[in-house]
């Protein structure tokens, strides 16, 4: 009786995963699919297989989301070892060179790590799933090549060195879609002359999701049998509560249920900020008992229409 329970649960939206060392992103996915009977499972934002904590996993319908949540932003708490570097950048790789810390002080070590806050021009590391000409960068370092490729924009939002222990250095940092931690530790040890490398990663929030709201894989099993997972999913609404929202009528919500764009003039007034409506920004379309029936786009003001995205509802409730 618990096991059919368990398959008539309704999975659709975000699952946060608490990663534990030794899995891949992608073996996370593969048991979590295989847990879950073969449902649709992707993931938001891969960890490398050293690093724990947050892995945002979408289940059913989340898969069709990933697109609007790639501006996440991101919180590690990390350790660097100074003095050390190595050809991955972490302490996977093999030890290419050391160099004494004993110079450096607490201070000087803090002030480095300062100049990294806001935008910063960070390279991919060859051990990275970075595409150049169609081959993952990390292809390209196991055959012994080093590839040349572009810096790129980021930017650390917050840096805060919790901890400094002869050559380890405990940090938090906020940052935006795109950063390498490892690359950071590497340019904090170049900054400062002796060289570094990340020692250990830990992920604690991607966007709204937070480390003490995830499940382990072992707790995602045992609920599930019990038939309780869907308690943990975050919904649709709750993980794309960044995008404004519109209510439309009846009628309309009928429309958009078959995809069909709605138009300005269907939108519920007292719901609706006419200052929010921007060409190009993706909008919630719901009905007016607050039910989630599609994403969808605000085209030119002069069509005054929003196009249908994706539609989540087939049905009104």
């Amino acid at each position: 009786m618990t096991a059919t329970v368990a398959k008539c649960e309704i999975m659709d939206g975000v699952l946060a995963v608490n990663k534990e060392a030794g899995w891949t992103s992608h073996d996370v996915v593969a048991k979590v699919r295989q847990v879950l009977g073969g449902a649709k499972v992707g993931h938001a934002g891969t960890l490398d297989p050293a690093a724990t904590g947050l892995l945002p996993l979408l289940i059913g319908k989340g898969t069709r989301i990933a697109e609007y949540l790639v501006e996440w932003d991101k919180e590690y708490h990390a350790q660097l070892r100074l003095g050390e570097t190595t050809d991955t950048l972490d302490a996977t790789g093999t030890v290419l060179d050391r160099c004494s810390t004993q110079h450096l002080t607490q201070a000087a070590i803090i002030d480095a790590m300062g100049r990294f806050r806001g935008f910063i021009e960070q390279m991919p590391p060859m051990y990275s799933a970075v595409k150049i000409d169609g081959v993952p960068l990390y292809r390209s370092a196991r055959a012994g090549k080093t590839v040349a490729r572009a810096a790129r924009t980021i930017e650390i939002r917050e840096l805060d060195v919790l901890n400094v222990a002869g050559q380890d250095v405990a940090f938090r940092v906020v940052c935006s879609k795109g950063t390498y931690v490892r690359s950071l530790c590497a340019d904090i040890g170049a900054m400062l002359g002796v060289g570094a490398h990340l020692r250990a990663l830990e992920r604690t929030r991607v966007g709204p999701l937070t480390l003490n709201r995830t499940l382990t894989i072992d707790a995602i099993i045992r609920d599930h049998h019990l038939g309780g997972l869907t308690a943990h999913m975050w919904s649709l609404d709750d993980v794309l509560r960044h995008l404004p929202v519109v209510v439309v009528d009846v009628r309309a919500a009928e429309r958009v249920c078959h995809g069909v764009p709605v138009a300005w003039s269907d939108l519920l007034p007292e719901k609706d900020s006419e200052g929010q409506r921007k060409a190009g920004m993706p909008v919630r379309i719901h009905d007016d008992r607050g039910q989630l029936l599609a994403l969808g786009r605000f085209s030119e003001p002069r069509s005054g229409r929003i196009a249908i995205e994706k539609v989540f509802a087939s049905e009104l409730i």
